[in-house]
């Protein structure tokens, strides 16, 4: 399996030699930005006007607070990546809990995979076209606290005997839950005197330039576009209307992979809407039968929408 390599940092880490990274086989740099509601990192512009300077694809992170407010967190991280956020800058949300809880106390399971998907969605309309994924652990997975259809940048640490790239390259991809990571964070503690978290992509450093700026790895001129009826299929799916929709799904990705990635944000759109139905319904006039059924006719508008605009295309 192709795969590309890459580094994430924070206050913790000093300012780096991005160039000699580069040099070293590094294809991506993550640097975090914010924290909660009005925390920046202090050495973010030093590390991501280095990260961009030296030609990495690069991308910044912000660390969740679930039982504050979604949009002022996600107003703190808008406000501290958009002077650098241009083409090809990758946005990532890193859920994690405290070792005290205190950053999840008080919040459901549910709760937080609604927060997530607000705090997703203000940074996407905030950044259009560009990459917005979720950082966060096998826990936080089964717990049912990450919405389906985010690109995942999933920590696990097998110890001394994965603390290289060549080891992680030659290990198995990990499937938490069921889920496939785009990046796996191998080691916080690497081997070698530079003490750096370190990750690799499924993908080629191509592939993954390619998936960072937005546009559909390797896609051909003559792939078949997604069409409307490709949209309700995915909405059926996600209603376990349609018994054979794998193979539906399966046939289009087949035939095109822009198929496979229109696919995978009208998932993601879905998911987003059915998650936030419930919060709703404890806040408004509407009892929640009600609201799910106006979501549901949303979202399949939504889709239709998408589907017509990427047939166009």
């Amino acid at each position: 399996m192709a795969t590309c390599r890459g580094i994430d940092v924070s206050a913790y880490q000093g300012t780096q030699d991005w160039a000699a990274h580069k040099r070293d086989g590094v294809v991506f740099a993550f640097a975090k930005a914010s924290e909660g509601q009005s925390t920046h990192d202090p050495k973010f512009a030093t590390h991501i006007t280095g990260i961009i300077k030296a030609g990495l694809v690069p991308g910044a992170y912000h660390f969740a607070w679930p039982n504050q407010s979604a949009a002022k967190e996600a107003a703190n991280y808008v406000a501290a990546v958009k002077p650098y956020a241009g083409k090809g800058f990758t946005h990532w949300l890193d859920l994690e809990r405290y070792s005290d809880g205190r950053n999840y106390a008080g919040r459901t399971a549910a709760q937080i995979r609604a927060w997530v998907t607000t705090w997703v969605t203000k940074v996407q309309a905030a950044f259009p076209g560009q990459r917005v994924g979720i950082y966060t652990s096998a826990d936080d997975i089964a717990a049912g606290r990450v919405p389906d259809g985010l690109p995942l940048w999933y920590p696990a640490y097998p110890g001394a005997a994965v603390d290289t790239y060549a080891e992680a390259e030659a290990h198995g991809q990990p499937k938490p839950s069921g889920r496939v990571p785009l990046i796996w964070q191998f080691t916080s503690d690497p081997a070698g005197p530079a003490r750096i978290d370190q990750s690799i992509a499924y993908m080629s450093a191509q592939d993954f330039r390619a998936w960072a700026a937005g546009t559909t790895p390797r896609q051909q001129e003559d792939d078949m576009p997604l069409t409307a009826a490709d949209a309700r299929t995915v909405w059926a799916y996600s209603h376990g209307d349609k018994p054979d929709v794998h193979q539906t799904l399966a046939t289009a990705a087949t035939q095109s992979t822009a198929a496979a990635a229109g696919i995978e944000t009208l998932t993601a759109q879905v998911a987003a809407l059915t998650a936030t139905v419930g919060t709703l319904a404890k806040g408004g006039g509407l009892d929640a039968a009600e609201i799910r059924a106006a979501a549901e006719a949303g979202a399949q508008a939504a889709l239709e929408k998408l589907g017509d605009a990427l047939k166009e295309g």
